[in-house]
């Protein structure tokens, strides 16, 4: 997807702030922008729009906005960029926590736009990424105990060495054209319900 092709929404109460995010995204070719000024209702219009980024700005952010607006932020898997006029390290914090990809406290500058918005895709992607890599290690790891316990069984139940139990797992996968840890998720199983 060509970044001129992004759906971006930009959540702004205030008109004359919103203009200015409005037409710094226009300069930098993305034309697909909807702006909101109320953030009532938030929600609905993300699930019905689908945007790629969003985009929020708040003057004077109090606690129980910015609570709202990062509970939002926790369920929507996309980049975030947040501009504030002021700010404190534990609303930045909890704004990192709820996944906002870039905060930008008294930086509303059309000419910024364009490098934030960037940077907030990168920085949602590169996490992406990371989050991803971090499920798939663990979904090997946990793979892998599944192995071991499968290999301990068959060594203890049939008196195979530890080459030996690998290897009869390893060819029962592949007749059963299965992976190796759903075969040995399967003894596992099987042998919770004997013993």
């Amino acid at each position: 997807m060509a970044k001129s092709d992004l759906t971006i929404l930009v959540i702004d109460e205030n008109a004359i702030r919103a203009s200015i995010i409005e037409e710094g995204l226009n300069e930098a070719g993305h034309s697909n922008v909807t702006v909101i000024h109320e953030v009532n209702g938030v929600a609905r219009i993300i699930e019905t729009q689908q945007p790629d980024v969003i985009i929020i700005d708040i003057e004077n952010p109090n606690r129980d906005m910015m609570e709202h607006l990062f509970q939002l932020t926790r369920t929507v898997s996309r980049p975030i960029a947040m501009f504030v006029d002021r700010s404190d390290t534990a609303l930045i914090e909890s704004a990192m926590e709820a996944g906002v990809s870039a905060y930008v406290v008294d930086g509303l500058k059309k000419e910024r736009v364009k490098s934030i918005l960037d940077m907030a895709v990168s920085r949602f992607n590169a996490f992406s990424r990371l989050q991803q890599e971090l499920a798939e290690a663990r979904s090997a790891l946990e793979e892998r105990k599944v192995v071991e316990r499968a290999k301990g069984i068959l060594m203890k139940m049939r008196g195979l060495s530890e080459e030996e139990a690998f290897a009869l797992l390893r060819q029962t996968a592949m007749n059963e054209k299965k992976k190796m840890a759903e075969i040995a998720q399967s003894l596992v199983t099987a042998a919770g319900l004997l013993m």
